[in-house]
């Protein structure tokens, strides 16, 4: 059975290998299936995306873009770190519900060759990071804690989608979430951290002064002043706690 004959041809192979991968359970998609689902032939396949798999990075970029929505589906509460909260549980409930998509988008990982889509998440996750640095809030760069966060959120993700609907356990995806997140925060907790492994006020306080002065575009420096007081902030806040 193929889709409405009246879409172009393009988007009845979108929405054909979309619908396909859905359903396929991680087994292998042909062209074959996908070209008879859309009701067209092969070369108009290979004439809109090249080949099947430039037809799998259009359907990534879609389920993309459907994600950046859902991560941006909210407003701001102005509590940085609450967002992000929100934005791992948005991540988490887009992979459940459409797990095939998912695991093509994130699942899809060959050694050495970080996809594009991964830097794209982790730039998302920063931009809020970055309103956390500059609110005191991190003990570490807003980049190292995208990577950490995602990693973590991705990781939770997949967990969960291996596992049979009914036996999943979503406060596995609280508690790592929460744990993440107080890894990389600057707020105190309710008592001494072991040994003593906090970072300094100091440094806070220059990871704090480095986000601002990046998202600012201060004109009270020059070029060459801001680079060279931006890299000894740099080096302050990745600095061993003393």
């Amino acid at each position: 059975m193929s889709l409405d004959g009246q879409l172009p041809p393009k988007m009845r192979l979108l929405r054909a290998a979309a619908e396909l991968l859905a359903k396929s359970a991680g087994a292998p998609v042909s062209t074959r299936q996908i070209t008879q689902l859309a009701g067209v032939s092969a070369p108009t396949l290979y004439h809109h995306f090249g080949d099947k798999e430039g037809l799998f990075d259009a359907v990534v970029a879609a389920g993309f873009e459907e994600y950046v929505a859902g991560e941006r589906d909210f407003a701001p509460s102005g509590q940085p770190l609450e967002d992000i909260r929100r934005m791992w549980d948005n991540h988490v409930q887009f992979g459940l519900n459409q797990p095939e998509l998912y695991l093509v988008m994130f699942g899809n990982i060959r050694p050495e060759s970080r996809p594009a889509i991964v830097a794209d998440a982790e730039a998302l996750m920063e931009e809020m990071l970055n309103k956390a640095a500059a609110a005191g809030q991190l003990n570490v760069q807003p980049r190292e804690a995208a990577r950490s966060i995602l990693a973590a959120n991705v990781g939770v993700t997949l967990m969960l989608i291996a596992e049979p609907a009914t036996e999943r356990n979503l406060e596995l995806s609280t508690m790592t979430r929460d744990a993440m997140i107080f890894a990389v925060s600057a707020e105190p907790a309710s008592g001494p951290a072991p040994g003593g492994t906090g970072k300094s006020s100091v440094v806070v306080a220059a990871i704090a002064l480095n986000a601002a002065l990046q998202a600012s575009h201060s004109d009270q420096l020059s070029s060459s002043e801001l680079k060279l007081f931006l890299e000894w902030l740099h080096r302050i806040s990745t600095s061993p706690a003393g």
